[in-house]
């Protein structure tokens, strides 16, 4: 049987469901893509935005904040990413990020960004799953950057943490992660374009008690 590029991709992000097997691995993994694009050479599945709650995507939002227009802040509480924009406005993007034991916060910097980025599994992570490659190629359907990275640093030292894509979109709005701050394809693809080298970054456990109630209107969310 010869396979199609298309299910090439798919199969190979639909073994990475966690905690499932064979073909319904691939069923339930399916469900979250629609289709491929090409991007800078590479084919890619396409998020199915319409199996995923409204709430995680892409959308301008009110935001009032004193960091300056062009910092990015992540609230790992809530489950989003914000690059605060003009007039009191800020591009929202839902995210994954770190599991217990594997959360950060503080100031970083974008001092690095790369398109579909190379995995190199980092020493501590290959002890706890021996099983893992020394390294993936960008561009693999089971690279879990997928096709962007951006690389934070802090005090000129790689912290270890990126903003990336994933291969799991299922992941967004939980902790899933060992740290990374994980997005959808589109929306790495879009902030990576949106955010030059330099960028600040500030990483919060939430940004006010109002973020939890912006939760229940997602359009407008109010930050102090």
């Amino acid at each position: 049987m010869i396979l199609s590029r298309r299910q090439v991709v798919l199969g190979g992000l639909a073994v990475a469901a966690a905690g499932l097997a064979g073909t319904d691995a691939e069923a339930a993994a399916a469900s979250y893509f629609a289709g491929t694009a090409v991007d800078n050479g590479v084919t890619y599945a396409k998020t199915n935005f319409a199996k995923i709650d409204r709430k995680w995507h892409r959308q301008v939002v009110k935001f009032k904040s004193s960091e300056p227009q062009g910092t990015v802040v992540v609230d790992t509480r809530n489950h989003f990413l914000y690059l605060i924009m003009e007039n009191r406005t800020a591009i929202r993007y839902g995210v994954g990020v770190g599991k217990e034991g594997f959360q950060w916060f503080g100031r970083s910097t974008i001092d690095r960004k790369a398109l579909w980025p190379r995995w190199t599994p980092p020493p501590e992570m290959r002890k706890r799953h021996p099983e893992l490659p020394a390294f993936v190629e960008g561009g693999s359907p089971k690279n879990p950057l997928g096709p962007r990275a951006m690389y934070l640093h802090r005090d000129g030292a790689d912290t270890g943490y990126r903003f990336h894509g994933t291969i799991a979109p299922w992941s967004i709005g939980t902790d899933a992660s060992s740290g990374c701050i994980r997005m959808f394809n589109e929306d790495a693809i879009d902030l990576y374009q949106r955010c030059p080298v330099g960028t600040a970054v500030q990483v919060l456990p939430h940004l006010a008690e109002q973020a939890r109630k912006s939760l229940a209107r997602p359009e407008e969310p109010e930050t102090e």
